[in-house]
């Protein structure tokens, strides 16, 4: 098991806050090497998880939570 320091994932947390509203692109590694590269604005930002908008996405409104940022399966450029 992993130890995480709090300050890691609080300056997660407040950089996807500051990302709030503004494009973004992300890639998402959905498993079996498979990753998607795409276009999101970032809606909400929660506690635990914040949801971004996918353009031309089957679900247009997907949710993550600041953990996959931190662990790497999701990447924010």
């Amino acid at each position: 098991m992993v130890k995480i320091a709090n300050g890691e994932l609080s300056i997660v947390k407040q950089k996807i806050q500051s990302l709030k509203g503004q494009e973004v692109e992300m890639s998402i590694n959905r498993g079996r090497k498979k990753i998607d590269t795409v276009q999101a604005t970032v809606k909400d930002v929660y506690p635990s998880v914040f949801t971004v908008k996918i353009a031309n996405a089957r679900q247009p409104l997907q949710t993550f939570s600041y953990f996959d940022v931190l662990c790497g399966n999701v990447i924010i450029q």
